[in-house]
């Protein structure tokens, strides 16, 4: 349950002000489809997330377990640094047009979040969890949290949550998560 709990927080907190929002706002500005739209964000963040995690899994078990812990404990720090720098949507992440709501949603979704934090945050997680599935499942709730809603109210709830103060408040939590797991490993 831990591995939920943090996955989820953490991804949730990290989406505030990130390009998965802007676009998520682009999408439903274009297709005015929000049900396809939410289900296109579930399919791509599942499939997404569940090869992070799992890569995280299989990269700590090739580590020494002393270098382990210290090394997702850095990488938790970085990641809250990273969080700090605001996101901006590219055009080319917009131009599945052509498709309808479901499909442009899915394939600009799963392209937006490689390398997207929360994808490494993912892979972190993984690393630091023993369970793929409930990582998978948090970060993809994570995910949920914080694009559906932007679906559902697109430009009013935008306009209302400070991103700047979430940006603070989800920096701190990874780098304290960080400093939490590098305390347990030394």
């Amino acid at each position: 349950m831990e591995a939920f709990l943090t996955s989820t927080l953490t991804v949730a907190l990290a989406e505030i002000g990130d390009k998965t929002q802007l676009l998520s706002l682009v999408l439903v500005a274009r297709y005015r489809q929000k049900w396809p739209i939410i289900i296109g964000i579930i399919a791509a963040t599942l499939i997404n997330h569940f090869v992070s995690a799992w890569f995280g899994q299989w990269s700590v078990s090739w580590l020494p377990a002393d270098y382990a812990g210290i090394v997702i404990a850095i990488s938790f720090i970085v990641i809250g640094l990273w969080v700090l720098v605001p996101d901006k949507l590219a055009d080319e992440e917009t131009r599945c047009s052509c498709y309808g709501a479901l499909c442009a949603t899915f394939v600009l979704f799963f392209l937006a979040e490689i390398g997207d934090k929360t994808q490494i945050a993912t892979v972190v997680l993984g690393a630091q969890y023993a369970s793929v599935v409930w990582v998978t499942l948090g970060t993809t709730l994570g995910m949920l949290i914080a694009n559906v809603p932007v679906v559902l109210l697109g430009g009013k709830l935008m306009r209302r949550v400070p991103l700047d103060t979430m940006r603070y408040v989800a920096a701190a939590v990874f780098v304290l998560l960080g400093l939490a797991t590098l305390w347990w490993n030394l």
